[in-house]
């Protein structure tokens, strides 16, 4: 089977940036490095630059993920995650860090992996107005609609 590899081209913005790549095989996300040196207090946020722009083909979209160790081990997240980057975007992608640890400052260098850079194909709806919809099993239950609470479940 075949393995659809879209061609994304890549213009680096700084010396601190690397064309991204992925660490192992198989993996879905490509590293994304910080361009600046960055100390994220306890709950505190900010926009750091990774210093690539990217040129997404039509119908690709890239997403912006979390790194999972740095989630669990000191608690950086993305604000936004995953933050979308359209095809049509030219400019430099950013990331917006949150520290979620209580008690420890996050401490990053210029050039540490910071997130990853997910390449996904995307559809386009055609969005219809109806006065209503269709009946499902689901119907509009909402958030904690399904359960996910072993204890909980009867």
């Amino acid at each position: 089977m075949t393995v659809d590899q879209p061609e994304v081209l890549v213009t680096l913005l700084d010396d601190a940036a690397d064309i991204p790549a992925y660490a192992h095989p198989g993996d879905a996300g490509a590293d994304l490095v910080t361009t600046e040196d960055v100390e994220l207090a306890p709950f505190e946020r900010k926009l750091v630059g990774t210093g690539i722009a990217i040129a997404l083909p039509n119908g690709y979209a890239a997403f912006v993920h979390p790194r999972s160790g740095l989630a669990a081990k000191q608690g950086l997240t993305i604000v936004n995650a995953p933050g979308t980057v359209d095809a049509g975007y030219r400019g430099e992608i950013k990331v917006s860090l949150y520290n979620s640890d209580p008690r420890t400052p996050i401490v990053l260098k210029r050039g540490d992996r910071i997130a990853q850079l997910v390449i996904q194909q995307v559809s386009r709806a055609r969005f219809l107005q109806a006065d209503s919809l269709p009946g499902s099993h689901r119907g509009d239950g909402g958030f904690g609609s399904s359960g996910g609470w072993k204890a909980n479940a009867q």
